[in-house]
């Protein structure tokens, strides 16, 4: 069986637990070690007893906690070449524990088959994650401006899915954000709108998808009933087929298992 639970998801941080058997992973780790590490208390898990952790791209709300974990429990660190050329610049000694994956490849940690595919957002060298027990699949797909063909290969066949629904499009044409930052969000290496996330929902739903989770909702452009509606809406046809859920921004959501 496998099981995944966000610990913390949107602008201010984003991690997840994903466990399979005696295997668990983190997947990115942008809050502080010490919220992780209590969060993981939940789950009887201790930070020495994580096999890796994950990490989509160098930005701080996806790698904070990843000094101080490093520094106290060297947990193995997966993610690509250029993210993790950044990563070294700021956390001393993670070259020690740094194993640098190109997006495209596939490996496995336990028993959890991990395979990561490029995404395009502002950042070096980006990735998403599909984590397989061998018989279920929970796909990891966040912080991108636009679905390539790469994305959808990536997470078809998933049975869980971590999509991001980042904000209503016209909030952040009309809110007060200044135009660079606008331009940022709304462009191919921003962040998917609602109606992105519930595009690429519901394509992986018309082919098996079962549980749909919306992530990294933006707190000043979304709120996650307006998210929610929207997907809603998009998955009107598959809703009897598929649980939707929204990722809670600053604490521990429910432990999903595929």
């Amino acid at each position: 069986m496998l099981t995944l639970t966000t610990l913390a998801s949107g602008s201010s941080g984003n991690c997840m637990l994903v466990s399979a058997g005696g295997t668990h992973i983190l997947v990115d780790a942008g809050i502080s070690a010490r919220r992780i590490c209590m969060a993981l208390q939940d789950f009887d898990i201790g930070p020495a007893e994580l096999d890796g952790i994950l990490v989509t791209h160098e930005h701080t709300d996806h790698m904070a906690g990843l000094a101080t974990l490093n520094k106290k429990y060297h947990i193995p660190v997966y993610t690509s070449p250029g993210t993790g050329r950044r990563l070294c610049y700021r956390i001393a000694a993670l070259e020690d524990v740094l194993h640098p994956c190109a997006p495209g490849t596939v490996f496995s940690l336990g028993g959890v088959d991990i395979e990561t595919f490029p995404t395009l957002h502002d950042a070096v060298e980006p990735m998403g994650f599909a984590l397989s027990d061998g018989s279920r699949k929970a796909a990891v797909v966040t912080d991108l401006g636009c679905v390539t063909d790469e994305v959808l290969h990536g997470i078809s066949g998933a049975d869980l899915l971590v999509v991001e629904a980042n904000h209503d499009a016209d909030w952040v044409r009309s809110g007060p954000y200044p135009p660079v930052l606008k331009r940022r969000i709304l462009g191919d290496h921003g962040h998917l709108s609602n109606e992105d996330g519930g595009f690429l929902a519901r394509k992986m739903a018309e082919k098996g998808t079962k549980t749909v989770i919306l992530a990294h909702l933006s707190k000043e452009n979304n709120t996650p009933e307006h998210a929610r509606q929207t997907v809603k809406e998009t998955l009107r046809d598959c809703l009897d087929a598929v649980t939707l859920a929204v990722a809670p921004r600053s604490e521990p959501g429910p432990c999903y298992a595929v």
